[in-house]
């Protein structure tokens, strides 16, 4: 059934994982900075300022330090870290390039460096990076931790159990060791060595979201659905335009037979285009349960339709930041030159700024100008390419007539995160509109492999891609999962 924790515990246990183990941004720089104590002593402080939330306080901090010495990579390393806390993501990206210009062994900057080429093209990509960082600096403690929560990301658990026992031996008391240790257990099955091992980090507590996310999957394998709904509905909080973690809160409050919950939560979210059918198949099966057969038959008849490729305008929630809700506001009413406006305003307000470069290019492709869209999100994925940005770039290069483009994009999104199952059901799907339903197969059986197999749109193109490959025995095994998925229909009495 749909609503089996199992179904999407594979897929959940993967989010958030790279960036999770926390401090590989951090003040590590202000250490190395000896050749100028004045210096180091005005680094420290800003790093201090900068974890305070007291941005400006540590600009200013920070032009003290480079009156002092402007040639230090420490220095332009502290530079890169405000920037990207203050949303400059270009510019942080051209601050990390100076300090590994001027120290190009430097672990602390190669290490950001890593990072800042895994949020823009993948784990895959990042790689090189990482072993550079780790080579320059073996005994630096965030280095290991976050390679090997980038090995994870990769799906490569040999490699991350490696990383993770080097970072051991080097902080053994670190928290992170112990996180990342229940991650790979929680992807052994070995639940209940995952739900020690989290607590003995204490990162849940602390409220690192990656580990709330651990603890509420574990949650729901263990049959704990009330735990899980409450970690889920602070991180819904935090994160309300995290459209997984609401999937999976969904998912926990109906699985701990809470189906009005689900409706009141969600009822809305799932008459809207951007709702996915796992989501709409959610409250479908809460109002069944509800005894409304009249609501349950068009969400049934929408979650059982053909994979979506275009991608929609996302919704205004609550707790998003203002600029981001009027964009979204004025496409979805359909004002198009008010969002375009909006948009570059925004742009050259903070034209540094990756989400905001993200955003103005939403503006642009809900008017219709898809050079400018795509313009927009390239400058965007200098810094950083969110899967949903990438599938945004891919769908507007196939609507401006660039299929070979879209679908190299999607290659490329896929190798660096194979571990994201939406990207690969996309790819799938452009696969299989090509007429590849051989590789179309492969990436559909890995997406299910992954999670992603409540998802009654992708099992019907998988029974279609068996039937059409002339496997007729495979065909039938996915069409009875789609029979076991896919409640029957009802009908409104």
């Amino acid at each position: 059934m749909t609503c089996r924790p199992r179904r999407i515990a594979a897929l959940a246990l993967l989010l958030g994982v790279a960036g999770c183990a926390g401090g590989g941004e951090g003040g590590a720089g202000a250490d190395r900075a000896g050749a100028n104590p004045a210096q180091a002593k005005l680094i420290a402080e800003a790093d201090a300022a900068m974890t305070r939330g007291a941005l400006a306080d540590a600009g200013r901090t920070l032009d003290a330090a480079r009156s002092l010495d402007p040639e230090n990579p420490d220095l332009w390393l502290a530079i890169a870290r405000l920037r990207l806390r203050g949303g400059e993501h270009l510019t942080a990206l051209e601050a990390a390039d100076r300090a590994l210009a001027l120290g190009p062994d430097h672990g602390p900057a190669l290490l950001l460096r890593a990072m800042l080429v895994r949020d823009a093209h993948g784990a895959a990509a990042a790689r090189h990076w990482f072993e550079r960082a780790a080579e320059a600096d073996p005994d630096n403690p965030d280095i290991w931790a976050e390679y090997a929560a980038t090995l994870g990301d990769a799906g490569e658990a040999k490699a991350m159990l490696a990383a993770v026992r080097r970072l051991a031996a080097l902080a053994p008391e670190d928290p992170r060791v112990f996180y990342l240790q229940a991650v790979l257990a929680a992807r052994g099955g070995e639940d209940v060595l995952a739900r020690s091992l989290l607590a003995k980090s204490g990162m849940a507590a602390k409220g690192v979201p990656a580990a709330m996310l651990l603890d509420a999957v574990i949650s729901l394998r263990q049959g704990n659905a009330e735990s899980a709904v409450a970690s889920l509905e602070s991180l819904a909080a935090r994160q309300p335009a995290n459209v997984r973690v609401r999937e999976l809160l969904a998912h926990a409050l109906l699985a701990g037979n809470h189906p009005d919950l689900v409706v009141t939560r969600f009822g809305a979210d799932a008459t809207r285009a951007e709702a996915s059918p796992y989501l709409v198949m959610l409250v479908a099966r809460a109002q069944e349960q509800l005894g409304d057969r009249a609501a349950a038959a068009p969400l049934l008849a929408r979650a059982n339709r053909a994979l979506r490729d275009a991608p929609t305008v996302l919704a205004v929630r609550e707790g998003l930041p203002e600029p981001t809700a009027a964009v979204r506001a004025a496409i979805q009413a359909g004002d198009r030159a008010g969002a375009r406006a909006r948009g570059a305003a925004l742009r050259e307000r903070f034209p540094a700024s990756s989400d905001v470069a993200s955003l103005a290019g939403d503006a642009l492709l809900g008017a219709g100008d898809l050079a400018g869209a795509l313009a927009a999100y390239a400058r965007a994925s200098e810094a950083r390419r969110p899967w949903p940005l990438a599938r945004k770039a891919a769908w507007a290069h196939a609507r401006a007539g660039d299929a070979a483009a879209a679908d190299l994009l999607l290659a490329e999104q896929v190798a660096g995160e194979p571990d994201t199952a939406s990207a690969v059901i996309a790819l799938a799907s452009r696969q299989a509109a090509r007429g590849d339903w051989a590789r179309a197969a492969l990436l559909l059986d890995h997406a299910v492999a992954l999670g992603a197999g409540h998802d009654p749109a992708l099992l019907a193109l998988r029974v279609r891609a068996a039937r059409t490959l002339g496997k007729g025995q495979e065909a039938d095994r996915f069409a009875q999962i789609l029979a076991e998925v896919q409640p029957r229909r009802l009908a409104a009495p």
